[in-house]
């Protein structure tokens, strides 16, 4: 099978766990909760996020031990495609496991801090440029 199709077979699938998942855990979106507060917490992504950290080590550990040829089909669907549509901070988190195992310990941290504050800032900076008040 087209390898753009496992990706794009996977991407919606994940997209799809994703937006359940999410919307059972805050049925109020976050952006549109009337006051900031605790109840106002992202539950929904931060769950998927986890998630998506957790199966894509699993499945990182799995493909890594399967065999010793690359498989050609399930690292397109279910990484790129499935995991990649549920979340892409799975991609982050075993970056990160992989930047520590090898004992890149300065690298692992700058990496997160990184992502962490620039993915703030430019959430940010795109909100402010697209909410008119």
């Amino acid at each position: 099978m087209n390898q753009w199709l496992l990706v794009a077979l996977g991407g919606a699938a994940g997209s799809v766990a994703r937006y359940a998942i999410a919307g059972a855990l805050n049925p109020t979106p976050v952006a549109h909760a009337p006051e900031p507060s605790w109840g106002a917490f992202p539950t929904g992504t931060l769950a998927v996020n986890l998630i998506g950290c957790a199966l894509i080590g699993l499945l990182a550990g799995w493909l890594g031990s399967a065999s010793s040829q690359p498989n050609t089909h399930w690292q397109p669907l279910l990484a790129t495609g499935l995991l990649g549509g549920f979340t892409t901070f799975s991609a982050f988190g075993m970056e990160t496991v992989h930047l520590v195992r090898a004992g890149l310990l300065m690298p692992a941290a700058a990496y997160v801090l990184a992502s962490l504050t620039l993915g703030i800032t430019l959430a940010a900076a795109g909100y402010a440029v697209t909410h008119r008040v």
